[in-house]
């Protein structure tokens, strides 16, 4: 750690960079629904996210690779075995199902929202970062395809601006953070939109 103006600057170690060349090479052909934006671009941004809100190394690891279980079937041994048991602790807060066949759409929603509700700090951060990501690429995606963007989505337009809606009611319980105040506004904006 490094101290710069009174603030403590988490550094990012060898874990760091392993999480990196493994979230690169699970995800490297995975592309955003609809887009051709490469998945990773999405990982990164979260990662960011959530080091500028104050995030240490584990949880930037983490953010990297909270998809990793649910979209690229990487095994909890495999991540607590190279990362330890916080890292997997937050990642699992943050996956819907690695059941397969999948839940329906909406009862896998109904599950992670109840998880939220009770999660830690680091699983709050790394959820709050995934989900303002996503929120700022529909808004941005809406300008460009309008109404034509729901279809991407298996909840269509009315199941993800509920599911958006109710998890910024879960997570803002006690939270003051520019991240929150940020996923808040984008929410707001979102459905002013539709």
């Amino acid at each position: 750690m490094t101290i710069v103006n009174e603030m403590v600057v988490p550094m990012l170690g060898d874990r760091f960079e392993l999480a990196l060349v493994m979230m690169y090479r699970l995800h490297l052909s995975q592309v955003r629904k609809g887009s051709p934006v490469p998945y990773v671009a999405h990982l990164l941004s979260v990662a960011a996210l959530v080091l500028e809100d104050g995030g240490d190394e584990d949880e930037a690891i983490a953010a990297l690779l909270h998809d990793a279980m649910e979209d690229q079937g990487l095994r909890r041994d495999v991540l607590c075995l190279r990362f330890g048991d916080r890292v997997c602790e937050i990642v699992e807060g943050c996956t819907e199902s690695v059941v397969v066949p999948r839940r329906p759409w909406r009862e896998r929603k109904l599950l992670h929202l109840a998880m939220v509700e009770g999660a830690t700090v680091s699983v709050r951060r790394v959820t709050m970062a995934d989900k303002l990501h996503n929120v700022r690429s529909f808004l941005a995606e809406y300008e460009r395809l309008g109404p034509g963007l729901w279809g991407r989505f298996g909840g269509g337009r009315d199941g993800t601006i509920w599911y958006y809606r109710e998890m910024v009611s879960r997570l803002q319980v006690g939270e003051r953070s520019g991240m929150m105040q940020s996923l808040l506004a984008c929410v707001e904006r979102l459905e002013q939109l539709v």
